[in-house]
Formats: C-alpha cells, sequence, structure tokens
C-alpha cells in the first residue's frame, strides 16, 4: 500500500492551500473516486461530473476536514457520497449492462468476462444502499472502517460487522448464479 502523510497532517497541508499536497491527493484519490462513481452512475459524463463536483466542494470545505480531524481521504468520499446520491435523485440512472460485440468469428470476445461482471452485478443489485456503500468505500476507496462508520455514522466495528454480512452475502448471490448456469 503506497504511504501518504498522516490523515491530520495531510488535512491541514490541503487547507493552507499547497499546492503540492493537492497535486498528490488528486493523483490518489481521483481514479478511486470514478470507479466509486462509475459503479453508481454508469461510466461516461455523469460519472465524471459528479467526480468534478466533488473535488470542487472538497477544495471548498477541507478546512472543516481539517478542524474535525478526518482523513482528507474519508471527506473527500463522503462529499461525493452526497454528490452520486444527487445526480441519482435528478437523473434516476441505473448502471447501463455492457453491449456485446461481436468479433470477426460472430464470438463476443468480452463474453467471459461480461458474464461475470453482469454475475457481479446482479449479485452487486441485491445488496442495500448501506452494503453496498460500505463495500465500495472499504474496498474501492481503500478507506479505514473508523472513517466509513464516519462517513454512514456507524462505529467501525459495526462497520465491520455490516462488511462481512455484505461479503457473505455477495459470495451467496454469486454462487447461487453459478449453480443456476450448470
Amino acid at each position: 500500500m503506497e504511504e501518504h502523510a498522516e490523515p491530520s497532517d495531510e488535512a491541514e497541508r490541503l487547507a493552507a492551500g499547497d499546492s503540492l499536497a493537492w497535486e498528490a491527493f488528486y493523483g490518489r484519490i481521483y481514479p478511486k473516486m470514478m470507479v466509486y462513481a462509475e459503479n453508481r452512475l454508469g461510466r461516461g459524463e455523469a460519472a465524471k461530473d459528479a467526480v468534478s463536483e466533488a473535488l470542487a466542494r472538497t477544495v471548498r470545505s477541507i478546512v472543516r476536514a481539517k478542524e474535525t480531524k478526518t482523513a482528507a481521504d474519508a471527506w473527500a468520499f463522503g462529499v461525493l457520497r452526497h454528490v452520486v446520491t444527487d445526480f441519482q435523485r435528478a437523473s434516476y440512472k441505473t448502471i447501463p449492462a455492457k453491449a456485446i460485440t461481436l468479433g470477426a468469428d460472430g464470438v463476443d470476445e468480452g463474453l467471459l468476462v461480461s458474464e461475470e461482471r453482469q454475475q457481479l452485478l446482479l449479485a452487486f443489485s441485491t445488496l442495500n444502499d448501506q452494503e453496498r456503500d460500505i463495500l465500495e468505500l472499504r474496498v474501492v476507496a481503500g478507506l479505514g472502517s473508523e472513517e466509513v462508520g464516519g462517513i454512514l455514522n456507524m462505529t467501525a466495528g459495526a462497520v465491520r460487522m455490516a462488511q462481512a454480512r455484505a461479503l457473505a452475502k455477495l459470495r451467496t448471490r454469486m454462487e447461487e448464479g453459478d449453480n443456476a448456469r450448470v
């Protein structure tokens, strides 16, 4: 795992307007934020717009992260979560299915990957909003259980328990999908 400054030190540097700190923060956080937004809004302009809006709001509000001793990553993902929710309410978007493209031999070259992805998306869609948030914030964003707890108003222990239950539920749904194809 890559090293970066202590959470309070980083938030303090960002709040002070340190351009090198912002550059490092942006380079580290942007790809993770895009994955989260794309998982919620689909690939395309909506996800890019949501991340841009969230980063702009993060820049404007990072002083509060410093004041509350919240890690900059957790603060940014908390902001992104709210922005994505606003976008979803406004557009009622869902994750689009991957279009099948046939190769010269008439077979979809990405069929296996597409089937696995579709199975995962289907299983993921059976999770409730909180379970999806926990898995995306812990796995995609790489946030700690305390940080996710701060975003979702849960204790770190409750986040870990909910994560374990969500992963078990996801695993069961994936196995059910495998058994249905056999």
